[in-house]
């Protein structure tokens, strides 16, 4: 029997070696030593996969039931069991893309957890003290930001905190800066966001660690990740999401002149001439007085024509209008 095994293994390996198989995932099953075990399935019939964890430990999305994939690998037979299976060695989803698809699947994850709800949504100070940057030391994102700024509002301290925005380790390198300044520094808002770029290149921004760092910051978190048309899950778990870097430096602070403007004026009004404000007061007190003395004199109209008709009900009640009556 294990001769027979033996050769049947080899014919398969030898022509079935490096095939593609689409189909529906079926009765999935992740062993605790990190082995995929499950089965291919379309209308007619069923192929049993199994995908070793050195294999499967870098999806780029997760496999689940139902979902519809592309599979790579080689057919071979378990011979504990006398069964021929795929052994996968690559997965791709149908349809989306395998980011695409990763971004889909954390989304619905975080939303079901409720970061994005906008209960937690922290309100953005109106003029903060310092504002902490998280993003490249490098990219065109911070030289936006920091001119705007300069121009909005000369002067308001800022504190950079450079990290790498994409590739290998970026992720959590954007987390760990977020954390760093709610631990160690005094910034009353953060902006965390870098330029535009592909699904590639903005990808650290959709990684959980990033949107957890983010969820669980006491200090407002201003998003600010590529173009306008880029959304992230870093956008969707932020207190406000900006379109682009510098719309991020505007929303965070006001225009340092129209602040003075608008001091100048309250400053006017406060010290315009207090003969003015004071006839402006007497002016409404007699307006008062006018309105009390109107409702005084229809309050006793009134009653004096009820008690009128009282009278009138008593008369007709006396012993005199009775024997008249009689």
């Amino acid at each position: 029997m294990a001769d027979l095994t033996r050769n049947i293994r080899f014919i398969l390996e030898k022509n079935f070696s490096g095939v593609w198989v689409e189909g529906e995932i079926s009765n999935f099953k992740w062993h605790t030593s990190g082995h995929m075990y499950f089965a291919l399935k379309d209308e007619t019939a069923q192929l049993q996969c199994v995908m070793f964890r050195t294999d499967n430990q870098n999806l780029a999305f997760e496999i689940e039931e139902g979902l519809s994939v592309v599979l790579y690998g080689r057919v071979s037979v378990y011979p504990v069991r006398g069964q021929y299976q795929l052994y996968v060695e690559k997965v791709e989803p149908k349809g989306l893309g395998a980011l695409q698809l990763r971004f889909l699947q954390l989304k619905e994850k975080l939303l079901k957890e409720g970061l994005f709800d906008e209960a937690h949504k922290k309100p953005i100070p109106f003029l903060p003290h310092r504002i902490g940057v998280v993003t490249s030391i490098d990219g065109a994102a911070l030289r936006d930001i920091l001119q705007v700024l300069a121009r909005r509002f000369p002067g308001m301290p800022v504190l950079v905190y450079p990290v790498p925005v994409q590739g290998e380790g970026a992720a959590e390198a954007i987390a760990g800066a977020v954390r760093d300044l709610n631990d160690f520094a005094r910034t009353d808002v953060l902006i965390v966001g870098r330029g535009g770029g592909s699904l590639e290149d903005l990808w650290a921004f959709n990684e959980e660690v990033v949107a957890r760092a983010i969820f669980e910051s006491a200090i407002p978190v201003i998003s600010a990740v590529g173009h306008e048309v880029d959304f992230t899950i870093a956008d969707f778990v932020a207190d406000l999401r900006a379109p682009t870097p510098s719309a991020a430096a505007e929303l965070a602070v006001p225009r340092k002149e129209e602040l003075f403007l608008k001091i100048s004026d309250l400053k006017a009004r406060l010290l315009k001439s207090p003969k003015t404000v004071l006839e402006n007061q007497l002016q409404r007190l007699d307006e008062l007085k006018k309105n009390l003395e109107t409702l005084l004199l229809a309050f006793f109209k009134l009653k004096k024509e009820r008690f009128r008709g009282f009278l009138g009900k008593l008369e007709a009640l006396g012993p005199l209008q009775i024997l008249k009556r009689g």
